[in-house]
């Protein structure tokens, strides 16, 4: 199917609107409203999820090779860290991003890792940037191969008001060129049992005030920000989008529609509750969108609990609406590709993450496919083209 010829099969179009959120102050701590979009609490607290476990036999059991080898691609979003037992550092990137596919560079996001043991709580982030950096140079020194975190993006909390730009400038220096943004993450859901993300950050973050005067440093000192949220929470996104239209934001992960918890048997809806969503959000100029994450457990496809890991035909039926629908919304312009690994990597193998995606835009025109593969990324984090 070409982009934009017809809905998707079984996912009609929805005329729904999306209402933005009015500015209101969050519930007080510990209280949560009764029901949020309708659905009642499933349980009244729980600890956080974490993500499923990467299975190296499991993964390798497939083994596609690559598909279009040639074409170049800018991972826009990926994560390095040294977590016990589950450790994801330079060579493992580099040996999932040497699969076959024309991996050129790619962009860190912060992960919560290697903060700084001691100090003003504020700049503690300062060390994850460090060690990133120190990862950059040593791939850098490689000749030929990809020049990982070429952008980093890094945490500061931008809830202390004003006076994070110092920690923001620290960011810049320690991030030795290659420092681009921030990602605060914003992800919250009052059910428990829907939230995908480990974050627990408080509610209607965006709509907060102290951080929003955080949120106003970023674009004087041209950083962006990575926004992470549930689609029950576009609307705040929407309503920050247009507060700072000279701030540029990228929505990770298709923006997060929940398939787990509450919303585990209504996938329609959510679909329909979703698009409205992005497509409300494309009106905002300073909006763009990362097409991925969708192997995270909260979009409900339980891809990692299947006897097989899943071959990219697979994952490309499953992702299409997905990206087809950001994509039309958006434009080709305004979206990128991402891994999301190694996150990602408890659902399927790297090389048939990006098989899905060329799959997928296998008959789009060859403009639009470097600007989603490789262009974006590098225009929105200010790469070196190369």
């Amino acid at each position: 199917m070409r982009l934009g010829e017809k809905t998707h099969a079984g996912l009609p179009r929805t005329g729904l609107g999306c209402v933005r959120a009015p500015c209101r102050q969050a519930p007080p701590q510990g209280i949560l409203p009764k029901d949020h979009g309708g659905y009642a609490l499933s349980t009244p607290a729980a600890a956080p999820v974490r993500h499923p476990v990467i299975r190296p036999d499991w993964l390798a059991r497939n083994a596609e090779p690559a598909l279009e080898p040639e074409l170049p691609i800018v991972d826009a979003h990926h994560h390095l860290w040294d977590r016990p037992g589950d450790p994801y550092l330079l060579d493992d990137f580099l040996a999932d991003a040497g699969g076959g596919h024309a991996v050129r560079a790619s962009v860190f996001i912060e992960c919560h890792t290697h903060y700084r043991a001691g100090g003003d709580p504020l700049f503690q982030p300062v060390g994850e940037t460090e060690f990133v950096a120190r990862a950059a140079a040593r791939a850098a020194e490689r000749p030929g191969g990809a020049r990982v975190a070429d952008g980093i993006v890094g945490f500061a909390d931008l809830s202390a008001g004003a006076a994070i730009r110092a920690v923001l400038e620290a960011q810049i220096e320690a991030g030795a060129g290659h420092f681009r943004g921030i990602r605060q993450i914003a992800a919250w859901h009052p059910d428990p049992l829907a939230r995908g993300s480990v974050a627990t950050p408080p509610p209607m973050l965006m709509l907060d005030p102290a951080f929003r005067e955080g949120f106003a440093q970023l674009a004087p000192l041209g950083l962006s920000f990575d926004a992470w949220a549930y689609h029950t929470q576009l609307a705040e996104l929407r309503d920050l989008a247009d507060a700072f239209p000279e701030t540029r934001i990228v929505l990770n992960h298709v923006g997060g529609a929940l398939g787990i918890g509450p919303y585990t048997h209504r996938r329609r809806h959510v679909f329909a509750a979703w698009s409205a969503a992005i497509r409300e959000l494309s009106h905002c100029p300073n909006l763009h969108v990362k097409l991925g994450g969708l192997g995270m457990r909260l979009f409900g496809f339980g891809l990692h609990e299947g006897d097989q890991p899943p071959h990219s035909a697979q994952l490309a039926d499953l992702w299409r609406p997905y990206i087809e629908t950001c994509v039309e919304a958006f434009g080709a312009e305004r979206c990128m590709f991402e891994s999301n690994f190694p996150v990602d990597k408890a659902s399927c193998g790297y090389t048939a993450l990006w098989n899905a995606f060329k799959r997928i835009t296998a008959d789009w025109p060859p403009q639009q496919r470097a600007a989603l593969f490789h262009d974006n990324a590098v225009r929105f984090y200010r790469l070196d083209a190369a």
